[in-house]
């Protein structure tokens, strides 16, 4: 189980076990797996007959342990040398996690790191994020519209400001014209309110202050989606904010946290924005919280109502884990039939995109 936040009740589903038991694994599950989502240790036992329940530790001990985020640094080193840790590992953002498991004499395979030829990732869910995120952003901004109000046929339309245009952004433009809510967009639509317009801004644009000025003077959701080149600079300084109408929503679909423990410290793209969680992902102006997740040395005195979340998808945790459940079964198949060590850029298809996400490799290109 991920012990961290409350609202984090996200596990893989009970036929996931017993995909993971017909390809010839030995499946040991802690108490309470999946309870957070209305799972027993029934349901589990009903898809894969031979699991066994254990406590947290135990767990740990096997010699592949399947988590979606990072166990915790005392959780990793209960996994015994030479064990396979298959979890979101992040390397790129987190050199110094990454440089720990290595020291631990531990394999692993980062679940976003799994890219096909192209690059392309192959374990993700970019839809969730977008949808998920907007549909937090849509509510918040239709409980806070001005006259003549959100649902009025009297209103302008509504302008979604969309900084990024890769995996995640091709996502938010068919969630934010439908309110990322299908019967909502059904109803608006049919009683005649006028619908959504997104302006996608490149960062060559962002740059230009004159420009921004006037593209943000008429945002409603200002949505950051972007993959910087410079993740130590903030694509919109904190000063900016002050353009948007006091109604707008800052939305943070990069979960990009601040990172100032070691150079170059990363923040966020829109800057003073806070971190959010499964537990709090909704930040009004004047929430305490803010300045708890936004270091002191990050202007963040400009604000709007900000929605921002560590991982959009577990908003609807058993979609989420559906999703992943079908992503990884091809290639779980592969892993444990050609095992860890036979993987290479010379085999096949899932085994080369495997081989890209282990952490050999990383530690190769880190040497």
């Amino acid at each position: 189980m991920m012990h961290v936040e409350q609202g984090e009740r996200r596990a893989f589903l009970p036929s996931f076990a017993g995909l993971l038991e017909s390809l010839g694994a030995r499946v040991v599950i802690e108490h309470e797996y999946g309870s957070g989502m209305g799972f027993s240790e029934k349901d589990y036992l009903d898809q894969a007959s031979s699991a066994r329940f254990a406590e947290n530790q135990e767990t740990y001990q096997q010699d592949y342990v399947i988590i979606l985020r990072c166990p915790s640094q005392g959780e990793l080193r209960q996994l015994p040398r030479g064990a396979c840790l298959v979890s979101m590992l992040h390397y790129p953002t987190n050199p110094d996690r990454t440089a720990f498991i290595l020291s631990l004499g531990l394999k692993a395979i980062s679940l976003d790191s799994i890219a096909d030829d192209g690059g392309r990732r192959l374990v993700e869910n970019m839809r969730a994020v977008a949808w998920n995120g907007l549909e937090a952003a849509f509510r918040e901004l239709a409980a806070q519209y001005p006259e003549p109000g959100f649902a009025s046929t009297q209103r302008d339309n509504i302008l979604v400001t969309l900084m990024g245009s890769g995996q995640v952004g091709t996502e938010v433009v068919p969630a934010a014209i439908r309110y990322a809510d299908l019967e909502l967009w059904q109803r608006m639509a049919a009683a005649g309110v006028p619908g959504v317009r997104v302006q996608v801004v490149d960062y060559d644009t962002t740059g230009n202050e004159r420009i921004m000025s006037q593209l943000l003077s008429d945002t409603d959701i200002l949505v950051d989606a972007t993959q910087r080149p410079d993740p130590a600079r903030a694509i919109i300084p904190n000063r900016w904010i002050d353009w948007l109408p006091q109604h707008a929503v800052l939305l943070d679909l990069t979960v990009d946290p601040y990172d100032h423990s070691v150079p170059p410290k990363s923040v966020k793209g829109i800057e003073g924005m806070p971190h959010g969680n499964l537990d709090h992902y909704v930040f009004k102006p004047q929430d305490p919280l803010w300045d708890k997740t936004v270091p002191d040395q990050i202007p963040s005195s400009h604000r709007r109502t900000a929605v921002s979340c560590y991982s959009w998808p577990g908003i609807h945790p058993r979609a989420c884990m559906a999703h992943y459940g079908s992503q990884l079964e091809p290639l779980l198949s592969v892993l444990f039939r050609s095992g860890y060590e036979s993987l290479s850029m010379e085999g096949d298809f899932a085994q080369r995109a495997l081989y890209r996400a282990a952490i050999d490799r990383v530690s190769g290109e880190l040497s």
